[in-house]
């Protein structure tokens, strides 16, 4: 029988082989499952299977009052927490025997939810007209973020992706998504001309005298481009586009959705695209949509910018 550390180690294996979650992502859900280890040895509970929603109930208290870590919890490291706990039991329940799941009945907070980061589709162009395309580092730059913004990947899933699986005469690609699934993403004609620029002109340059492991994405070393180096060249471009906010890969992917939604894509459609499980994890973007669709009406509208008499 595993200990709860095994147990725990486990866990985070699958959370990393699966690409369930970003390298931080993982840090975070040890952290916390690694602190609900602690307070079920206190409270001498020695198997996960003995945990009941009594106990849960307690230990998120204690957690959002700060009884437990020394300091109360936001509503976001509050949702946090909770999500690792329900992700934890979902993978005792699939892999490790454990029939119980105490955490399924609990939820987060109720507040609004925040609405996504996006840029709008000049700040795009701005980005992503920075790069020198006769320069090989430029030209891989300018094709990572390009893939990203026209594709709505994932930073993870942009870092894995693999040259066997993009289909440039038809124009789309394959990626390997959350827990595993796979999902099909078309992506317009200037994004394959840009792939096909960097496998011609850059990758090579990188790859002289490397063995091939596949990867499209590379670094100067021939290695796989790491998640890390994606988010530096995206906080870069930004800055070098002269944009006023902090540009992060998820903005890419928001921005995807959104400019998708806000030209008429239908929301099932881009659900797919973007391989989220749930309808409602997508329909945030309905809410950007309408959200700037009310400040463009009250800007711009005459009635709008005058109080009733």
């Amino acid at each position: 029988m595993k200990t709860f550390e095994e147990t725990l180690q486990s866990f985070i294996a699958h959370i990393s082989l699966s690409r369930t979650g970003s390298a931080d992502t993982a840090d975070a859900y040890t952290r916390d499952i690694r602190r609900f280890i602690e307070y079920l040895e206190e409270q001498e509970i020695t198997s996960f299977e003995d945990v009941t929603k009594a106990v849960i109930s307690d230990y998120t208290m204690r957690l959002r009052t700060g009884d437990i870590g020394g300091r109360p919890l936001s509503n976001a490291s509050y949702s946090r927490n909770l999500s690792a706990l329900r992700s934890f039991y979902r993978y005792l329940n699939r892999y490790e025997g454990i029939a119980n799941n105490p955490v399924q009945m609990f939820h987060g907070t109720n507040d609004r939810r925040k609405l996504p980061e996006l840029l709008t589709f000049e700040q795009m162009e701005r980005i992503l007209h920075t790069f020198d395309l006769h320069d090989p580092v430029d030209i891989r730059d300018r094709c990572m973020i390009e893939v990203i913004y026209a594709c709505g990947l994932r930073v993870s899933e942009c870092a894995g992706l693999e040259i066997a699986r993009i289909n440039l005469r038809e124009h789309f690609l394959t990626v390997m998504g959350k827990e595993s699934k796979e999902r099909m993403v078309p992506f317009y004609k200037r994004c394959g001309q840009l792939i096909e620029l960097y496998l011609s002109l850059a990758r090579p340059v990188f790859m002289e005298g490397k063995p091939e492991h596949g990867y499209l994405f590379v670094n100067q070393r021939g290695k796989q481009i790491t998640v890390r180096t994606i988010q530096n060249v995206i906080e870069k471009s930004g800055e070098r586009a002269g944009l006023s906010v902090h540009v992060h890969p998820h903005m890419l992917r928001h921005s995807f959705a959104t400019h998708l939604l806000d030209n008429g894509a239908d929301l099932r459609v881009v659900q797919e695209l973007l391989g989220h499980e749930n309808l409602s994890t997508t329909q945030i973007y309905t809410h950007v949509t309408a959200d700037r669709l009310r400040k463009v009406t009250e800007s711009a509208h005459p009635h709008a910018r005058h109080k009733d008499d």
